[in-house]
């Protein structure tokens, strides 16, 4: 995807993050960084986690975070996997999976949903993800994924029933937006679902 696109929908990301002054942050499939690298700067986060499988991309991810100039963040960085992140991540403000579930097979997610969702128990999840149905524009033939290690990419049907099934289940509302470009009838690169639990929900409805 290109480099705008992507700025596009780390922005998105951002924003959600500074509307619910979000001030832990658990970033699951952080990669090399690039959003992590940024939430590092927002002073209102106070405390950031990494998870990654890739120990070659959290090794980058150190480097990058050495050359940061000032950060004085609670930053960790762990290697694991989203479905089986460490009981004492419960109960941060925000989690966030930025273009990963679709790095998933479909029959893990149901364990993604459980562990993340349903054990940890973030104030807010974001989750990005492919819009299948933007593929054209970006030259993707239709018998392919846009990345070879992709196991699925949605069109924003299936992904709004995907995640308001994972709210229903798990005692989230859920609002999904089309984020990374806009066009009249393919929505944007990238969707976006938003999931607040319940009683935050009900605050922000009251306030």
């Amino acid at each position: 995807m290109t480099g705008w696109l992507h700025e596009q929908r780390l922005m998105a990301v951002r924003n959600v993050i500074r509307d619910r002054r979000a001030r832990s942050i658990l970033d699951l499939g952080c990669g090399d960084g690039d959003l992590l690298v940024g939430i590092v700067r927002e002073e209102a986060v106070a405390r950031v986690v990494g998870v990654d499988l890739c120990e070659r991309s959290l090794t980058r991810l150190r480097t990058r975070l050495e050359k940061t100039a000032d950060h004085e963040r609670d930053v960790e960085l762990l290697q694991g996997s989203l479905l089986n992140v460490p009981a004492r991540m419960r109960g941060f403000d925000c989690a966030v999976l930025v273009e990963t579930i679709e790095h998933l097979d479909t029959d893990h997610l149901g364990a993604f949903e459980r562990s993340v969702l349903g054990r940890l128990r973030p104030t807010t999840v974001i989750v990005t993800t492919p819009n299948a149905e933007f593929n054209p524009l970006l030259g993707v033939p239709s018998h392919r994924f846009r990345h070879p290690d992709h196991r699925f990419e949605w069109d924003r049907a299936r992904f709004r029933r995907w995640a308001r099934g994972v709210a229903d289940r798990q005692g989230y509302v859920v609002q999904c937006t089309d984020i990374a470009g806009q066009h009249p009838r393919l929505g944007g690169a990238s969707q976006m679902a938003v999931f607040d639990g319940c009683d935050k929900a009900a605050r922000n409805q009251a306030a």
